[in-house]
């Protein structure tokens, strides 16, 4: 029997203004720039100051008063040891330091993000599956793979954005990023970056075929070396073996490394500066001299007027003014959204520089255990708007240019009581390493006893997390290097 019934529930929807709030929000200072000028184009009511003191707004009050009640409100809130097969002098985090003060320096290239951004917008996607591939591309690390699982991401978007979207369509949008150049990009493990780059290789048919066979099947033996396990299980002969090799080494393990957005390659604009004033005191700077100042249009806005003041009109005119009504909307969106942005940017700084005042006055080893969370409850906002401003975005101090991400990371307890920032460990864990013997080199057991020794109680597994994480080789690959 058929049964008709009423349920009520609440939906939160995103509006067009917290869309491009987000968007403009994870944007760093040189992309911001760039979007400013394809909005100045795009929307002929806007139109940039030259003079940078803006005169006070008085031709377009009358507007304002018609389109308030229009107005909303809204809250805008181990896969590494396996590269050993590509090199076994896997190179060591380098500590970014930098000197020059000068506020502007020029980036050489383009960043991977905004590469694979670029991409990402030539897309038929609806809003939903466009912030999740541009959730996807923010989680990638330095090197292409994707950080947090794809369950985790859908999670984050349904609990903090209220998008609810199914593991199946995640799985097929981060299958075409994958695709994107370079591809490989967005890969959960060097197998599966590897097998994703061979399937759409343009190889000899023949070898690629083995190839993912044996990446596929054999992926254990092959970064063991086993060589005659493979050749044994694959029936393979060596002569054919060493040409599938060849193939595989063309692969590039690290498809986000080099090319787009290498930090070590490419200099970096700081999105912030902080220095100290004649009170030694710290002050922050939002390097933003460089972004062209908007305004919306006067002459358009005399057009409206002129309209408005009509009691009757044509056809023609009427057009003409709902599109400008419209445009003048979207400019006045874009301009609030960047307020807002350059408001939570400060925010974010402010309380950044706060909890880790210690770092900005003695340097890395005084870095305070931090997370997201923590800044999101000093400012009561949402987390994932913490980590859209800490990604991609870079501070200028006499400590050196660091990106925020630097300063968020979990703690480990110490003998006094006290917790130090798992960068600090690692930190350490690189210099025992470097001062080691060469032919003698320390076991991940031995670097364990040598913290412990020093007050610091972490497990021989974290130990191995947090070298891997520095690219550093097992012990028996470091030895004679």
């Amino acid at each position: 029997m058929l049964n008709l019934s009423q349920k009520l529930t609440q939906l939160q929807k995103l509006s067009p203004q917290q869309i491009q709030y987000q968007k403009l929000l994870q944007l760093n200072t040189l992309s911001l720039e760039q979007r400013i000028k394809t909005e100045l184009e795009l929307n002929p009511l806007l139109e940039e100051e030259m003079d940078l003191k803006q005169e006070e707004k008085d031709s377009d009050d009358d507007f304002e008063n018609e389109t308030d009640q229009d107005k909303e409100e809204f809250a805008l809130e181990d896969f590494m040891n396996d590269e050993d097969y590509f090199d076994d002098n896997a190179n060591l985090n380098k500590n970014l330091q930098e000197d020059d003060r000068t506020e502007h320096i020029v980036r050489a290239k383009v960043s991977l993000t905004e590469h694979l951004l670029d991409q990402l917008n030539m897309m038929d996607l609806d809003d939903r599956l466009m912030i999740l591939g541009e959730e996807i591309i923010g989680n990638l690390d330095k090197v292409g793979y994707l950080k947090q699982s794809l369950e985790n991401i859908v999670q984050e978007l349904e609990m903090f954005q209220h998008i609810t979207i199914k593991l199946e369509e995640a799985e097929a949008v981060l299958k075409e990023i994958q695709k994107f150049d370079p591809v490989g990009i967005g890969a959960r493990s060097l197998q599966e970056c590897l097998l994703i780059q061979i399937h759409y290789s343009s190889y000899d048919p023949y070898y690629s075929f083995l190839a993912e066979e044996m990446l596929r099947d054999h992926f254990l033996a092959f970064t063991q070396k086993r060589y005659d396990i493979i050749m044994d299980k694959m029936n393979l002969k060596e002569e054919t073996l060493r040409s599938v090799l060849d193939l595989i080494q063309k692969l590039n393990p690290k498809p986000g490394e080099g090319t787009f957005g290498d930090i070590e390659q490419n200099q970096i604009t700081p999105d912030f500066i902080i220095e100290k004033d004649h009170k030694d005191n710290y002050i922050i700077i939002l390097n933003d001299r460089s972004l062209p100042t908007i305004t919306v249009s006067k002459t358009y806005l005399e057009m409206i007027g002129e309209r408005k003041g009509k009691r009757k009109l044509s056809d023609r005119e009427k057009t003409t003014y709902k599109f400008l009504r419209e445009k003048f909307e979207s400019a006045k969106w874009f301009i609030t959204c960047l307020e807002q942005r350059r408001d939570t940017l400060m925010k974010v700084m402010r309380a950044i520089l706060e909890r880790q005042y210690r770092f900005f006055e003695d340097g890395p080893k005084k870095l305070r255990p931090m997370i997201y969370k923590d800044i999101a409850e000093d400012i009561s906002m949402d987390i994932s708007t913490i980590s859209r401003v800490a990604n991609g975005k870079f501070v200028q101090s006499h400590q050196g240019i660091h990106e925020l991400k630097y300063f968020f990371s979990e703690g480990l307890g110490t003998e006094s009581g006290e917790e130090v920032s798992n960068k600090h460990i690692k930190e350490r864990i690189k210099e025992i390493i470097e001062f080691e013997k060469k032919n003698d080199p320390f076991s991940d057991e031995e670097i364990t006893s040598i913290l412990n020794e020093e007050g610091i109680h972490i497990a021989r597994r974290t130990v191995a997390k947090y070298r891997e994480s520095l690219r550093i080789s097992v012990a028996r690959l470091r030895k004679g290097l």
